[in-house]
């Protein structure tokens, strides 16, 4: 096959096992924009006014639109390709990616603060408070405005995939990082705020590179906690949810046993499995084994490989494994939760 040949495979089924959100997608575009003619607004006043707090902020909001800016283009490259088969379990990750992308900027965003703000506490530079302050309440006003629009986004998403699911809604994790960064860009405005007013009224010059350095700490917790996040997903670190023991308990009845076992997310409620089972009933089908798992409506997709051991002896009448195959003859203890 030629390297440019996109493989068709006929006979495989629908892959796309996450819509996506379009207003998910729509806020994150109005919000780049917005964000962008923000950003050059406080650079150029903080540079202007000589105010680090309003400079970090301004910077900070430069990588947020970068950022913002990535989170969209995801949902659109993940709508995109949503149907192309090279994709083996759709296009989710996609957001996800962009997701964990953003973090790390935040991260950068955090160290840029603190840089700047130590090198303004070794070489002080006299302030325009009053402008500056001017510059820097337009700044949480535009953040404020953002999130409302990220929050609502939120919202219709949570209702949008409330199904009757009975596990934990997993949030949209490339707009979660957006609205990260919206929320960090208003925590640096506040900050800086802050700060002015103190230098301003009190003459409290320090207060300005101070703002900068506790804003970025703050930055920094909140970055690693959505690297950790995405990056579970995008490590398939999934087995210690309970969709897990969900489908062990459904499969492992009548002397059926699981000997190997992987779950991972394909969606942000949909999970895929792949699952390798020995049972001593032939009644048993590998049909018989997806029809116990159609209860969970999390589980979309399924691999199944059941081997049938007809021995199912032991020579004790104590012992309940089969010692052809070392599996349980009978439904198995309960596990430890």
């Amino acid at each position: 096959m030629p390297m440019h040949t996109k493989p068709s495979f006929p006979c495989t089924h629908n892959r796309v096992f996450d819509t996506g959100s379009i207003i998910a997608e729509r806020s994150a575009w109005v919000v780049t924009w917005i964000t962008a003619a923000t950003m050059v607004i406080e650079i150029a006043a903080g540079w202007w006014f000589n105010s680090m707090a309003l400079l970090a902020d301004g910077w900070h909001m430069s990588s947020h639109t970068l950022a913002i800016g990535l989170s969209a283009v995801a949902y659109a490259a993940a709508r995109r390709y949503a149907g192309d088969s090279r994709f083996t379990f759709g296009t989710w990750k996609i957001e996800v990616l962009s997701g964990f992308a953003s973090a790390i900027f935040l991260l950068g965003i955090a160290a840029m603060m603190v840089a700047g703000s130590v090198e303004r506490i070794i070489s002080p530079q006299p302030i325009h408070y009053r402008e500056a302050m001017l510059v820097a309440v337009l700044g949480l006003a535009v953040n404020l405005a953002c999130a409302l629009i990220f929050d609502r986004a939120r919202h219709n998403a949570v209702h949008a995939h409330e199904h009757g699911h009975h596990h934990t809604h997993h949030q949209d994790l490339n707009l979660k990082s957006a609205y990260f960064h919206v929320l960090t860009d208003a925590l640096t405005s506040v900050l800086a705020i802050v700060a002015l007013a103190g230098g301003w009224l009190r003459g409290w010059d320090w207060l300005d590179p101070a703002a900068g350095i506790i804003g970025a700490i703050l930055v920094a917790v909140w970055a690693k906690g959505l690297i950790v996040e995405t990056g579970k997903v995008l490590l398939d670190r999934e087995m210690d949810h309970p969709i897990v023991h969900d489908i062990m308990d459904s499969i492992e009845t009548g002397g059926t046993h699981i000997y190997d076992l992987h779950v991972w997310r394909v969606g942000k409620n949909a999970y895929s499995c792949a699952i390798t089972a020995t049972t001593h009933d032939a009644a048993v089908t590998p049909a018989v084994i997806r029809a116990r798992l159609m209860p969970h409506k999390e589980i979309v997709h399924s691999t199944i490989e059941l081997c049938f051991c007809p021995h199912g002896r032991s020579n004790s009448a104590t012992v309940s494994t089969c010692e052809v195959c070392a599996n349980m003859l009978a439904t198995p203890a309960p596990r430890k939760t």
